[in-house]
């Protein structure tokens, strides 16, 4: 492993972060709104599927009970 000096360590972050493409803000408040979105769509799947499933097992045990 080769060791490089505290102030070569420095320069390559800063030259790394040179590289770096942040987002817009565009961009950031597009996707924001879509992983509220999705999460909305999923919260409301999984609440269907539970129904279905609580139905599906009071059925099954009002059938032997």
């Amino acid at each position: 492993m080769i060791r490089t000096n505290p102030v070569q360590y420095m320069q390559q972050v800063r030259a790394e972060v040179a590289k770096v493409v942040w987002p817009t803000r565009k961009e950031v408040l597009l996707t924001t709104v879509m992983v509220f979105v999705m999460s909305a769509v999923t919260a409301v799947f999984f609440a269907i599927i539970d129904i279905m499933i609580r139905g599906g097992l009071q059925q099954v045990l009002g059938f032997f009970g």
